[in-house]
């Protein structure tokens, strides 16, 4: 029966430890809907989708898909009842190819053998279906960047015969027009009777893509309906219990003298030629599409990458080849886009990772002083208010967008006077960027310096002093936020003036 539930989960409760994840939760997706999942940070919404993909089981409640009674048990069983996940974490294996990680699980075959012209061309027909056809297939995964790992995610929850996909955060290293991209597909997909769970902190995407939405608070089920009934802000109001009058505050500040500057900076593929100065007091974006240059140019900046031509000079000298420890003690912070590989020690609890760069405040002869170290710890959890059960869990065990604020904090510890950080905002809930925006225009009021690079384009124009923008490696243009549009933007990084 058309628009009949498809998934119900009802009165689901999970504990971890002493800590109550979910209580009570109730969701319940229809046939052929996109179905909105909102909540902040830590609401649980990763681990009701993980109970329902069978990583996790519930203590308590009834989940019903189809109209019959169903118990994951594992992702495997999961998968072949027809549920696939996106994690937000990407869940991919690097040394294999795009397209046998497409494939991976289902992989066709021929008396026993790999049939590797099918794979090719059911990979090839899943990226094409995403508008992704350059897409190097036959590359290592490690190879590509972080955008194109997450279409490749995307490839393979197309594949097979789901019928309920839940996307977690699926649009959160992807630029407007691959979102634009994304929608289309899942639009096609709904269309096709396919249920789509779609897990995000973009509220305007949710708006756009979803027919109904779920918001859960603390663990709890706050509300539910046609997205067509709610509003905005009584969305916000229902995620964090109160209103937010400002998701980009006011923070006036000085721009200053010149810190850093860029000139001609050429790396071994990435970038081919960028200019910018950057000045005391100064936030400044960069834009532009997946694969433009903008995480090559920072790690370029910050000595993670070589430099092939070009120099760069922090606070007049050339510091243009260098290694991140040096960059550290010439004042310099970067925040990877990737957390997960490089922003963070997961293994490690959360007072080492928020202080690992800057122990000299609490060692002595060679000794950390663990209470102090706490102390500095527990400071930083209160200026980003990050959920944790204790200083001493695992960074591991956090959500997404807890795990993003720890890398900030880290940063903010260590007390740099240049700070660069690449998409900084990715997975986090709304009521936590707006804190995050606060924090960047506090930075700035201290003569802090801030590279800011994003794909969301409405925080660049409401954050920055001064945008650039990003085509095919170039920096094309930068200039004051007051004279770009979010078109001007778009169409220099599609390079449509430059082809014009």
């Amino acid at each position: 029966m058309e628009n009949s539930a498809r998934l119900q989960m009802r009165g689901v409760c999970k504990h971890f430890g002493a800590t109550q994840a979910l209580n009570n939760v109730n969701i319940e997706i229809k046939q052929g809907e996109v179905h909105a999942l909102i909540g902040e940070n830590g609401a649980g919404k990763s681990t009701l989708m993980k109970i329902l993909s069978g990583a996790y089981s519930p203590d308590k409640g009834d989940i019903i898909l189809e109209g019959k009674p169903f118990a994951p048990g594992n992702p495997l069983r999961a998968r072949k009842s027809g549920i696939a996940m996106i994690y937000q974490e990407l869940n991919l294996t690097p040394h294999l190819s795009a397209e046998e990680n497409i494939l991976l699980g289902e992989e066709p075959s021929r008396y026993g053998w790999i049939d590797s012209t099918r794979r090719h061309q059911l990979a090839q027909e899943a990226i094409d279906n995403l508008n992704y056809s350059h897409l190097p297939l036959e590359k290592p995964v490690h190879l590509l960047s972080l955008a194109e790992q997450q279409v490749i995610e995307i490839a393979r929850a197309s594949i097979g015969s789901a019928q309920l996909i839940i996307m977690d955060e699926p649009t959160s290293s992807l630029t407007n027009v691959d979102v634009a991209n994304l929608f289309s597909i899942i639009k096609k997909l709904r269309n096709q009777g396919t249920s789509i769970i779609y897990i995000s902190h973009f509220l305007e995407e949710c708006q756009e893509i979803a027919d109904r939405y779920t918001v859960l608070r603390d663990g709890v089920t706050v509300g539910n309906g046609s997205m067509s009934d709610v509003s905005f802000s009584e969305l916000i109001h229902l995620m964090v219990g109160r209103e937010i009058n400002e998701i980009f505050p006011e923070t006036p500040h000085t721009i200053g003298e010149r810190v850093m500057e860029v000139n001609n900076l050429a790396g071994s593929r990435k970038p081919s030629c960028v200019n910018f100065s950057l000045h005391k007091g100064e936030i400044f974006g960069v834009a532009g599409l997946v694969g433009a240059g903008r995480t090559e140019t920072v790690r370029a900046c910050f000595g993670l990458d070589d430099v092939a031509e070009g120099r760069i000079l922090i606070y007049g000298s050339d510091k243009t080849h260098s290694i991140p420890q040096k960059r550290l003690d010439d004042g310099v912070g970067f925040l990877s886009e990737n957390r997960k590989e490089e922003g963070l020690m997961l293994n490690l609890n959360v007072a080492e990772n928020l202080t690992t760069t800057n122990y000299c405040r609490f060692t002595r002869w060679g000794l950390i002083d663990i209470a102090k170290q706490h102390a500095s710890a527990k400071q930083m959890i209160d200026r980003l208010d990050i959920k944790i059960h204790g200083l001493s869990q695992s960074v591991n065990e956090l959500s997404g967008g807890n795990q993003q604020k720890i890398s900030l904090g880290r940063l903010l510890h260590h007390n740099a006077e240049i700070y660069i950080l690449d998409e900084p905002t990715r997975g986090i809930d709304i009521a936590s960027k707006s804190e995050i925006y606060k924090i960047m225009g506090e930075l700035a009021i201290e003569g802090k310096a801030v590279v800011f690079i994003s794909s969301y384009l409405p925080e660049l124009l409401g954050v920055c002093d001064t945008i650039g923008v990003m085509c095919r490696g170039v920096m094309q243009e930068s200039r004051p936020k007051a004279e770009w549009t979010e078109d001007e933007i778009l169409s220099v990084a599609i390079g449509q003036q430059a082809d014009e």
